[in-house]
């Protein structure tokens, strides 16, 4: 990791000294990506390791089943507090004398922009271009069943945080491993907690920062021409520094502006291009629902389209990683229940709305070629996904199903592409900061060492090939999920008592709305 961290510095450091040889980038870009991929190869390969005698990796069902098991176990959560979560965003029951930094709607903000990113625009193009439009199917189910892993997670994240006398807090899993093992009298709490930090930094140097400026500088690229993508990472670190170095309040307010904005701007220019081609939405649908249960010959056919589609979700909304209850765990509350419910909203917003508008502009704007005598996807030549009108695949193939429409309707993109990408990257640093304080200790020079870090990765990462960076970034990511699910199982009881308490309080009234 110095390796490469060295490399990156000394490029960029000579590239800025003397443009005259950027000619040379190209080269940089590829010894990067070459280091990158032979570190990241076996870790990658063991988290994505599939199930005995199948192809479907044990870690996706890993985070299918505990969706499942909290679903059932809170009888069905996200169903029953959906309105009431929105009216804790509102502001409804909120006291402004409770502790903590920020408030419903500025934890649920700093949350969304950690996952409302390019996993909605790439990751589910990816998903679609390899599992056909039936992998949506599962994505939106995988949503859904989410929202309680998520509403479990971002409970115990605020029951178990520590408050300073300064008015900031640090929570998340990590605590809840430490402080909520203890409390059960259970071992094994502080080793489960170093390790959850340990893939948490991983995770933000991985698919908080280097997918995401991966990403953008590609949709850069695509519209004012290829160039050499430090240049990318360089503007993006600078940018991004100047953010994060206020802490979470500076977060918080330049995500409470950016995410309701980005979020309107995406979805608007979808339904622009949907309601434009309103006779296929059945049609779209109906590939949807078809592909999901036969595969309609796509690679992999109908458990093909249920992998990429659970994977995409996992990867897209993080219900059960763990990381939204870090930016959680802030919010001004003296009731944890009320940020599971809260948080519970995530899911649905980032998975079940925006990922099927994507989902549905790919499928309707005809980019996966279809053959016309049989009614199934072609393969492309390498037979490992659809073949696309281009050829194009991941962002690129959202631009062009978007581009199809309008002609500027990339450029829109672009715009929504950088928003996602820059709100991302800031939300990760604050979970990967708090990991690192987790490892090493409160203190300025401690946090600032971590800012650095972050940064450089973000050069690292327009720099690189997408391969090793998505599949790094996938696996940093689930394994943050192998550790917190196996501590959530052994939690979740705890939830489930303050659901209990926090239910018979809000029917006899003694909850009530505060006036603002």
């Amino acid at each position: 990791m110095r390796t490469i961290n060295k490399l990156a510095l000394a490029g960029a450091t000579a590239l800025l000294a003397n443009p005259a040889i950027a000619q040379e980038a190209p080269g940089l870009d590829e010894k990067i990506n070459q280091a990158f991929a032979n570190l990241t190869g076996p870790f990658v390969s063991f988290i994505f390791a599939p199930l005995p005698g199948t192809s479907f990796p044990w870690i996706v069902m890993w985070l299918v089943v505990a969706a499942s098991v909290f679903t059932i176990y809170f009888a069905l959560v996200q169903l029953r507090f959906f309105s009431h979560a929105i009216s804790l965003v509102k502001g409804d029951y909120s006291d402004p004398n409770d502790a903590g930094e920020v408030s419903h709607f500025q934890a649920l903000a700093t949350a969304l922009s950690g996952t409302v990113g390019l996993g909605n625009i790439a990751g589910v193009a990816v998903a679609v271009g390899i599992g056909g439009p039936g992998a949506t199917f599962w994505m939106i189910l995988a949503g859904l069943l989410g929202m309680a892993s998520k509403f479990t997670e971002c409970t115990l994240g605020v029951k178990y945080r520590n408050e300073y006398e300064d008015g900031t807090v640090s929570g998340g899993p990590m605590y809840y491993m430490s402080k909520g093992f203890k409390e059960l009298g259970l071992p094994g709490g502080g080793f489960l907690a170093i390790l959850f930090s340990i893939f948490c930094i991983l995770g933000a140097l991985g698919g908080g920062n280097m997918f995401q400026a991966n990403q953008a500088h590609q949709q850069i690229a695509g519209i004012v021409g290829d160039y050499p993508g430090w240049i990318t990472g360089l503007v993006f670190a600078v940018v991004v520094f100047m953010v994060i170095v206020g802490g979470l309040k500076s977060i918080a307010r330049v995500t409470e502006k950016v995410v309701p904005f980005m979020g309107v701007l995406y979805v608007l220019t979808a339904l622009v291009i949907l309601i434009m081609n309103a006779d296929m939405i059945g049609w779209a649908f109906g590939q949807i629902f078809a592909g999901a249960f036969t595969g309609l010959g796509v690679a992999g056919g109908m458990v093909g389209a249920l992998i990429q589609g659970f994977k995409r979700a996992a990867f897209s909304n993080e219900a059960g990683v763990g990381s939204a209850a870090i930016a959680h765990s802030a919010v001004r509350t003296k009731e944890p229940i009320t940020e599971g419910f809260v948080s519970l909203l995530e899911p649905f917003i980032d998975t079940v709305v925006i990922c099927t508008m994507t989902a549905l502009v790919i499928i309707i704007t005809q980019q996966l070629i279809i053959d016309p005598e049989t009614g199934n996807y072609m393969l492309n030549e390498a037979g490992t996904a659809i073949a696309t009108v281009d050829g194009n695949s991941g962002v690129s193939l959202t631009s062009a199903a978007f581009g199809s429409a309008f002609s500027f309707f990339p450029y829109i993109l672009a715009v929504a592409v950088i928003l996602f990408a820059f709100s991302t990257m800031i939300s990760w640093s604050y979970y990967g900061l708090k990991a690192w304080t987790y490892l090493f200790g409160e203190g300025h020079t401690k946090e600032l060492i971590f800012k650095v870090i972050f940064c450089i990765f973000v050069v690292i990462g327009a720099a690189a090939n997408l391969g090793p960076v998505i599949d790094f970034s996938d696996a940093a990511i689930f394994a943050m999920a192998v550790v917190n699910v196996f501590a959530l199982y052994f939690l979740m009881k705890k939830v489930r008592e303050e659901l209990a308490s926090y239910s018979s309080r809000l029917q006899s009234g003694e909850i009530r709305k505060f006036e603002h």
